[in-house]
């Protein structure tokens, strides 16, 4: 058996956000959310486009959006690639899952819950060492929650290490399968015994898919291998360029603090560069939404690039 890569934007909807698949997202929420606790007993798939209020403000669109059955919505992304404002962006996606629940007439208090839920296959807080970590609103001095209407809980996978032995836990468990579905040839058994498991594991099967769904999912790995490798080139690129920048601007100023700030100079502008460079193979691949989404440049960035 061959299993898709949830990690993969085909893969993470296709396995957790198709209509098929409530039971198997209602398990991975109340593990993530509510720490094993069967506290979601149902939930409604809703469409992912959040469409602005206003006209001409930003649209987003969400991996998966779902609304529990005690009128809570939960808002859920899946990122391979890090992008630069990654964290304000899902404060943004917060806040507008938030605003946009009230229509013309409606008031505050029928405002409900809005979580967030994002899994980066890439590490976000390098200050702490644990793979999954809950946010919300706090008092700075007392720590004491303020609010529960407005909670963000963050998974970085490439922090979880676990092995099948060790898991002891329904997120452990999910987070092991997030991150080792792809490098396995049959479900475990420490998995298989749970039903939302083997009907997770069942939906991941490469077997299942139409051919024109597997085009699908090679693109998009394809894709996805393109960018790493073009980012590590750039990354290497503005590492060495930014090195010789500042090595010159350090010789020519023949003092400590020149060669610091040369170093630190060039790198800055080889960074630059590089995104820019970077930017510019997408676009002959996909399109300014997207490019926006990975790259973290501005839409207008990108269409002025384009121009160039």
């Amino acid at each position: 058996m061959n299993f898709i890569d949830p990690r993969t934007d085909f893969g993470f909807k296709r396995i957790f956000g198709s209509p098929r698949s409530k039971p198997i997202l209602k398990s991975f929420l109340n593990a993530i959310v509510y720490g094993g606790e069967s506290r979601i007993s149902d939930l409604e798939i809703l469409d992912p486009y959040q469409n602005p209020v206003v006209y001409d403000l930003k649209q987003s669109i969400l991996d998966i959006k779902v609304r529990l059955d005690d009128g809570t919505t939960v808002v859920v992304e899946m990122q391979i690639l890090p992008i630069k404002s990654f964290i304000p962006r899902i404060l943004y996606n917060t806040a507008k899952a938030y605003v946009n629940q009230l229509e013309k007439g409606q008031k505050y208090p029928e405002l409900q819950p809005v979580i967030a839920v994002t899994i980066a296959d890439f590490i976000l807080f390098p200050e702490d060492d644990r793979p999954l970590t809950q946010c919300q609103i706090l008092d700075t001095e007392t720590h004491e929650a303020r609010s529960n209407h407005l909670q963000w809980f963050f998974v970085e996978l490439p922090k979880f290490e676990k092995g099948l032995s060790s898991l002891q836990t329904l997120a452990d468990q999910w987070m092991f399968f997030l991150r080792q579905a792809k490098r396995l040839n049959a479900p475990p058994k420490e998995l298989s015994q749970n039903t939302e498991f083997e009907m997770a594991f069942d939906i991941a099967n490469r077997s299942q898919l139409s051919v024109g769904e597997l085009e699908i999912l090679e693109y998009e790995e394809q894709t996805i291998w393109d960018l790493e490798g073009k980012i590590e080139y750039a990354r290497e690129k503005a590492i060495r360029e930014g090195m010789e920048k500042g090595l010159e601007q350090g010789l020519e100023q023949g003092l400590e603090q020149g060669l610091e700030q040369g170093l630190e100079q060039g790198l800055e502008q080889g960074r630059e560069q590089a995104r820019l460079a970077i930017a510019q193979e997408m676009l002959q691949e996909l399109d300014v939404e997207r490019v926006s989404r990975l790259t973290g440049l501005t839409v207008a960035e990108l269409q002025n690039l384009v121009q160039e």
